[in-house]
């Protein structure tokens, strides 16, 4: 089901960020989703006008002018604490007219990294761990070239190891995965470059559960989550309305069901997924994120420092300044911090400014429509103008 590769023109086009994809390519092969044979997008109708909570037309203008008359999903931005714009386009569930909006759950996919990045600092604030320990320390065994492995190489995608070890429902347990991870053939020695790592995250799952004593769910819950306010955040834990979660559709905009549709564990996704991808959430509740980040809610000054300090940088061609932080990607400025999620179904960007002034969230439940648009290849001009707009001033709204 995931992209199976990590496509950097792509992902550094963005202005703020790198698309990073959330985890590797299944193909579609194990699901367990409802795969309706719908015929596409939905023709335009009064049903499927976009609905908000507000609406800041200069910002409404821009995602007019942008993004294709029949995409689908949600939007928020905010400026100076305050949301500014909150809106849902077309349907999060076509089969039966579910207007997308901002009480919409998505897949946030690889923005789950993000989370785990905080996960870890807040183990380290507690004196649990520290990232530079040897995740010898923690998973065990570990073969001789991988030993001397960080927690901060894991956090930035400097530890060598592989994007993927399959499937994101192969049915894997915490041990298989860690066994796998060890035994794997190192892509480059460790700390010596930049290489995307899903396998990385999942690991740094495992040692959030080994370090606090308590699974990785219920960590973010109890420690990140509760704390900043979001309440519909998770991947079990939270009672879905199951109609609140967003139905996704592949480029011939066929359904292929809800996240919760496809194979997981009881306790939530899989190995190969957890930790990297796969967190639910809604724009509401990614807002209260941003303003988490913003003050000591969740890290003191110095570990929010640590974790958007440009890390490692990218050393791909054009990108001079483009650097890792902790479960981000920082801008040349050091101004923004970013995670976007993808797959083959889709897509999203989170922008968070380090001082805390704006925010955009942005999620649509299809990616591509086969021969029309690719929202990876809108999300570069799309942000770029959105950012401007939040920097340069608020427009007019209405609720």
């Amino acid at each position: 089901m995931r992209l199976s590769t990590f496509r950097a023109p792509v992902v550094l086009a963005l202005v703020s960020a790198l698309a990073l994809t959330a985890c590797s390519n299944s193909g579609g092969a194990s699901t367990e989703a409802a795969r309706s044979a719908d015929s596409g997008s939905p023709s335009p109708s009064p049903s499927s006008a976009p609905t908000s909570d507000l609406t800041d037309d200069s910002i409404r203008a821009i995602l007019d002018r942008t993004l294709p008359r029949d995409w689908s999903g949600t939007m928020i931005a905010a400026r100076g604490g305050e949301v500014t714009h909150c809106a849902g386009h077309g349907m999060s569930d076509r089969a039966h007219r579910i207007a997308a909006s901002c009480d919409t759950v998505y897949d946030i996919m690889s923005m789950t990294k993000s989370f785990t990045a905080v996960a870890i600092m807040k183990l380290q604030m507690a004196g649990k761990l520290r990232v530079g320990d040897t995740i010898s320390e923690f998973v065990a065994p570990v073969t001789a070239d991988k030993r001397d492995i960080t927690i901060h190489q894991l956090l930035t995608h400097t530890s060598g190891l592989p994007e993927g070890l399959g499937d994101d429902y192969d049915p894997v347990s915490r041990r298989e995965m860690i066994d796998a991870a060890v035994k794997s053939e190192l892509v480059a020695p460790p700390g010596t470059k930049f290489a995307y790592s899903n396998v990385g995250y999942s690991l740094l799952a495992a040692v959030i559960e080994i370090a606090s004593g308590t699974d990785y769910e219920r960590f973010l819950a109890e420690q990140i989550f509760a704390p900043a306010g979001m309440k519909h955040t998770g991947y079990v834990l939270p009672r879905w309305d199951t109609e609140r979660i967003a139905v996704e559709y592949d480029e011939q905009g066929a359904s292929q069901g809800r996240p919760l549709d496809h194979r997981w564990a009881a306790d939530g996704p899989y190995w190969n997924l957890r930790g990297n991808g796969g967190l639910l959430s809604t724009a509401h509740d990614m807002y209260r994120f941003h303003r988490a980040l913003s003050d000591d809610t969740l890290l003191d000054r110095d570990v929010r420092a640590m974790m958007f300090k440009a890390h490692a940088p990218t050393g791909l061609p054009g990108y001079d300044g483009y650097a890792i932080g902790y479960g981000w990607v920082i801008m040349p400025d050091g101004s923004l911090a970013t995670h976007s999620g993808g797959n083959d179904w889709s897509y999203g960007v989170n922008v968070h400014s380090v001082r805390g002034d704006l925010m955009v969230f942005w999620m649509s439940n299809q990616a591509v429509q086969d021969g029309k648009w690719d929202l990876q290849e809108i999300a570069r001009p799309l942000m770029l103008k959105l950012i401007e707009q939040l920097r340069t001033g608020p427009g007019t709204g209405s609720r």
